[in-house]
């Protein structure tokens, strides 16, 4: 009983499912409010119907409050996007999210993974080490801000193999 209330006062039980086109919207709003320059629905309708293009939504209850993003070629994938938002962050749902979707892409024939974070990112660093990433290069200025500045990113990489 107590874990069934618990369930529904965080919002219901998380679930990491296969997005859809349907889900374009809600993963657009997700990335706006998670980054400088947010992917449009447009955008996120056309990486759902792309067959390289691996989507993840991550729901709590009936609601979606987070995705994964990553394109796969031959044996390899980048991550594109993680985000969740920002209300239910700090839960272990990213990691939740994060290690499902690592593992569809397994699933998929991809052994190594690469993602960019921002340098000064932390909660998102602290993610992808505890996912098993580790730090392989680095890129000056790779992030433009609204206000003009430019963040460096770290590469990252992670073999599934």
């Amino acid at each position: 009983m107590m874990r069934w209330f618990s369930e529904w006062w965080r919002g219901g039980t998380a679930a990491v499912e296969p997005a859809s086109v349907r889900d374009a919207t809600r993963l657009a709003q997700l990335h706006a409010a998670s980054f400088a320059h947010g992917w449009g629905e447009s955008e996120f309708e056309v990486m759902l119907s792309e067959r390289n293009t691996l989507v993840h939504r991550l729901r709590l209850g009936r609601k979606t409050i987070g995705f994964a993003v990553s394109r796969i070629g031959a044996d390899e994938a980048e991550i594109l996007s993680v985000a969740v938002d920002q209300s239910h962050r700090g839960r272990g749902l990213s990691r939740t999210l994060l290690m499902t979707h690592l593992g569809h892409l397994a699933g998929r024939g991809v052994r190594t993974i690469f993602l960019e974070v921002e340098e000064n990112n932390q909660p998102a660093r602290r993610l992808y080490d505890r996912g098993g990433f580790v730090v392989v290069g680095r890129r000056e200025r790779y992030y433009k801000q609204a206000n003009g500045e430019q963040l460096n990113a770290l590469l990252m990489r992670r073999d599934l193999s």
